[in-house]
């Protein structure tokens, strides 16, 4: 393959970071107060949340499927555990790791419908989403204020100047590209996204697998709950609304196709910053909240458009690709001829 195509293609699959360079260049020129310490940590402190959603969402992209029901999970996981702790006497722990493992169910529910029965995971998980918010305004009319401190810690707590939500959420980034690109576990995601029929005929749980991305994405939307309780030191129930179309975004951004197969981590991260200067860079010029939501609901267009364009791009740089060997192969014959 010539260097050429190889740039073009390393550029295609990591188009976000270009993006972000760019973006980060021109606020740097023109947006007041953008490039200082302190607004680069509140860019990290409020993408946190929505960048544990795009790592949620991204994973069950890899697979092939969607996953709607991570904002309504978002509530409801802290939600349900802080009722059960006010009625039982649970201690903080043991209100982190439930809220956890509800995540996690939820996940493995999703997982299971999709994966056994074969159910739309569009459909499944928009019913699911629907479900759970009612059930969450239904036991959550009131916001539940005054969390127990170590509950809140993840949300609130600083190490010096810097917010433990920010460790939190970038080491969980660097764990997850590790597993991606060390692991035979993390590459049967891919695998199993790009081609179904032939992962399992190749050996591969494509069940398993599919169920454990569900799973993963129940708990990482746990976790953004747990944070996002810990930011406000209160459980509401508006918490995570609209952010599934944002981690759909930074998803796509990310490398992440809804054709399925493709994604890295590490994209989704740059999708994530993406999203966070973004929204940044508009409060900073003091745009109008309305107009922020018509913003957003571009963005979500434009990566779509994006999504495919990629695709296309892809196909068409490696068509030529192999048009240009074959022409050499070609070449080379008539000449031992």
């Amino acid at each position: 393959m010539r260097k050429s195509t190889k740039i073009q293609l390393v550029l295609l699959d990591n188009l976000v970071w270009v993006l972000l360079a760019v973006f980060f260049v021109l606020n740097v020129l023109f947006t007041p107060a953008f490039f200082s310490t302190r607004n680069m940590m509140n860019i990290l402190y409020q993408s946190a949340v929505v960048g544990l959603m795009v790592l949620g969402q991204g994973i069950v992209m890899m697979v092939g499927e969607l996953d709607l029901s991570m904002e309504a999970i978002l509530a409801f996981a802290p939600g349900a555990t802080i009722l059960l702790s006010q009625k039982y006497g649970l201690g903080p722990i043991v209100c982190i790791a439930l809220t956890l493992i509800i995540g996690l169910a939820l996940g493995w529910f999703n997982g299971m419908c999709v994966a056994k029965l074969r159910a739309n995971s569009f459909l499944m998980t928009m019913s699911s989403q629907i479900f759970l918010r009612g059930i969450v305004l239904f036991l959550v009319p009131f916001s539940l204020a005054n969390l127990d401190p170590v509950y809140s810690f993840l949300g609130k707590a600083r190490i010096g100047g810097l917010q433990i939500a920010i460790i939190v959420f970038l080491l969980i980034y660097v764990i997850f590209e590790l597993l991606s690109r060390k692991t035979v576990y993390g590459r049967r995601f891919l695998l199993t996204g790009g081609n179904r029929r032939a992962a399992f005929i190749s050996g591969i749980n494509t069940d398993r697998i599919m169920i454990g991305a569900f799973m993963l994405a129940g708990v990482l939307s746990a976790l953004a709950g747990i944070i996002t309780a810990g930011r406000q030191n209160a459980v509401s129930n508006s918490m995570g609304e609209g952010l599934v179309m944002m981690a759909f975004a930074g998803a796509i951004l990310g490398g992440c196709s809804f054709n399925g197969g493709k994604g890295k981590p590490i994209g989704m991260l740059g999708g994530t910053l993406l999203l966070g200067m973004i929204d940044n860079a508009l409060n900073l010029n003091s745009i109008d909240v309305n107009l922020v939501s018509a913003t957003k609901g571009g963005l979500i267009f434009l990566t779509i458009l994006l999504d495919q364009l990629r695709i296309r791009r892809t196909a068409n740089i490696m068509h030529k690709e192999n048009m240009r060997k074959l022409d050499e192969s070609t070449q080379e014959n008539k000449e031992e001829s």
